[in-house]
């Protein structure tokens, strides 16, 4: 199983190369030293990128994200501005037709009113004509009557209505008629009226009403729009996100390829440096458990042995690849043997981490690491003896409290550490 992230098994392996490569002759030392310097350049460089391009990528599902939220509602702000558009058309064409009801019975109306108009004047005039040939035969009450053809409405008439009394036969009947068509052409008069204002009224509503539609299909046009603009922000999201993924994704298989190049290259130079080393040191055994061959790194007890064990903070199972020693906050951690400080940076697992490569001891290639520190007080090139302080305990990086993850690394290998100390 996998015991802590790939990005921190890089640098790690990278910094164990580095160390086996500071055991080789002399010949090669400073041409190992630049390409230390320059892996652990790249690292530091490709590890900046990488949380440069993670946070774009965190970014860019963020803007994904709202902008499907906003794309939901505006969804249904298009269907609602549709739907009412739909019952504003449905409410249009109920008003037209009733104002094309209303229009065809003013016509009516006021044809009607036309023709009662002539009605009328065709009755008054036969009944000028009655009055006109009695008078002339000389009746002198008929005088009276003549006066009905002054009449302007049929209250009049009605008024005048003794004056029927001095006339008989084919005169009453005319003037009855005269009467009649008076009223009637009242009536007409009114519903003419009535017909007037009910299309004004209707013609003001089909205005008012059109202005509404008008406003909802305005509306649906904005909903459409804001529907756009939101599909065109999701599509350039996801680019964003592609583009962070990909931009991620090349850069850490280029930096894994010249990783393994580096790696090779070095570890075949630190091999060879061994081979010749093997042969001065064939007398020397391998140590046994509490040899002695380096010095206790702090001052404290040991919390967490070296071995397969859950992780304390995300429970997964795997390798312990070191012991915890606790001596409390601020305690300081001591060079387990002289050496040379190669690396020297911070990881966002093992916190403040430092490597000392320490040579050839007990026939193998030895570095020594040191994690979780609050702090160093050397660096990288700097030559350390045993027992010299070179930085304090602290629990930066992913730890549960104050202590020192101590790891031996034999010819890039994680050993026990309790065999070498």
């Amino acid at each position: 199983m996998r015991t802590f992230p790939r990005a921190a098994q890089r640098r790690l392996a990278a910094a164990l190369v580095a160390v086996m490569a500071l055991s080789v002759s002399a010949a090669h030392a400073d041409d190992l030293k630049d390409k230390k310097n320059k892996v652990e350049r790249e690292l530091k460089g490709a590890h900046q990128d990488l949380d440069a391009s993670s946070a774009q990528l965190r970014k860019a599902t963020a803007r994904l994200a709202a902008a499907q939220r906003q794309l939901r509602v505006a969804k249904t702000r298009l269907a609602t501005a549709r739907g009412k558009v739909e019952v504003a058309h449905e409410r249009d064409a109920r008003m037209q037709a009733a104002l094309e009801v209303a229009e065809a019975e003013l016509a009516a109306a006021e044809a009607a009113l036309a023709q009662g108009r002539v009605d009328r004047d065709t009755q008054r005039q036969k009944v000028a004509s009655t009055v006109a040939d009695m008078y002339s035969e000389g009746d002198p009450e008929l005088l009276a009557f003549s006066s009905l053809l002054g009449a302007e409405s049929t209250e009049e008439l009605t008024r005048r209505d003794g004056v029927r009394d001095v006339v008989v036969g084919q005169e009453a009947r005319e003037y009855d008629e005269l009467k009649a068509s008076e009223v009637l052409l009242e009536v007409r008069e009114d519903q003419v009226a009535e017909a007037r204002d009910d299309v004004a009224v209707k013609r003001e509503a089909a205005a008012e009403h059109l202005e509404v539609m008008q406003a909802l299909e305005a509306e649906e046009r904005a909903a459409k729009d804001a529907v756009v603009e939101l599909v065109v922000e999701r599509r350039d999201a996801r680019v964003g996100a592609r583009q962070a993924r990909a931009k991620d994704l090349a850069k850490l298989r280029k930096l894994e390829k010249e990783q393994q190049r580096i790696e090779e290259m070095l570890r075949k130079r630190a091999l060879a440096a061994l081979r010749r080393q093997r042969a001065q040191a064939r007398s020397q055994a391998a140590p046994s458990p509490g040899s002695g061959i380096l010095a206790s790194p702090v001052d404290g007890y040991v919390t967490s042995p070296f071995g397969y064990r859950s992780h304390p903070i995300y429970h997964y199972w795997g390798l312990h690849d070191g012991v915890d020693f606790a001596g409390g906050c601020g305690t300081p951690l001591r060079a387990a043997a002289p050496g040379r400080v190669v690396s020297s940076y911070y990881s966002g697992v093992y916190g403040n981490r430092l490597v000392i490569d320490h040579g050839v001891l007990g026939g193998r290639g030895i570095a020594t690491i040191y994690n979780h520190a609050s702090g160093y007080n050397v660096g990288v090139g700097d030559r350390v003896e045993v027992g010299q302080v070179i930085g304090f305990e602290g629990s930066t990086g992913w730890s549960t409290g104050c202590h020192l993850h101590f790891t031996v690394m034999a010819n890039g290998q994680a050993v026990d550490p309790m065999n070498w100390l």
